[in-house]
């Protein structure tokens, strides 16, 4: 009886833990779905008016016009006269929402599209925070190198590795590892630390090859 029990109760544990996630993925995209489809209602509803087609037909094509109007900006921008209409732009939305560039910045750091973005070119590196004979460590990003040796970094917060604490720390207390690259990084923050002493170690080694 206890055998029966027993394989029950991890069939049923083993079943959740493999549908748990699908679900909660359709749960999420369904929910990003349906946000989307309230943001776009404008510009669906004159399409609706004109094309007999069910609601989320009408939803995607708007949503892939919006992709295929991004991807159009884009090659656009990647010209000179595109990168000066992209310049008067910004000009132009700073003076008229002052809070234009601060948002333009956060997206262009998250994304990777800045040029000094510590999410697209930071070095990933262990931080002594509390002093370099204090064996405590955390996982973060070098954002800066100081011209007298220190660096700044940047500690995400697990599981959003988005958010976090910034520091600024002399050398010794910055332990640099260029054989860890910044989405291995990340994705151990994510996990909340799992899979951290795999990077580590991989890391230590390459530095003994």
């Amino acid at each position: 009886m206890k055998r029966l029990n027993s394989f029950i109760k991890t069939s049923v544990i083993g079943g959740l833990l493999i549908i748990s996630p699908l679900v909660i993925l359709f749960i999420a995209f369904r929910w990003a779905f349906r946000q989307i489809a309230d943001l776009i209602q404008p510009l669906a509803d004159p399409i609706a008016k004109n094309i007999s087609a069910p609601d989320i037909a009408i939803d995607l094509l708007v949503i892939f016009l919006i992709l295929l109007g991004c991807f159009v900006v884009g090659n656009i921008a990647t010209t000179t006269t595109g990168q000066w209409l992209h310049r008067r732009f910004d000009h132009v939305m700073a003076k008229l929402a002052p809070g234009y560039n601060l948002v333009r910045d956060i997206v262009q750091q998250l994304f990777g599209n800045s040029e000094d973005s510590a999410f697209k070119k930071g070095d990933v590196a262990r931080a002594r925070l509390f002093g370099a004979d204090v064996p405590t460590e955390v996982t973060c990003l070098v954002t800066s190198y100081h011209k007298n040796g220190w660096y700044t970094v940047f500690v995400p917060t697990g599981p959003n590795p988005t958010s976090g604490m910034i520091y600024h720390l002399p050398a010794d207390q910055v332990e640099l590892l260029p054989q860890i690259k910044v989405d291995e990084a990340f994705r151990t923050i994510i996990a909340c630390g799992a899979g951290s002493g795999e990077i580590f170690e991989r890391a230590r080694i390459g530095k003994t090859d």
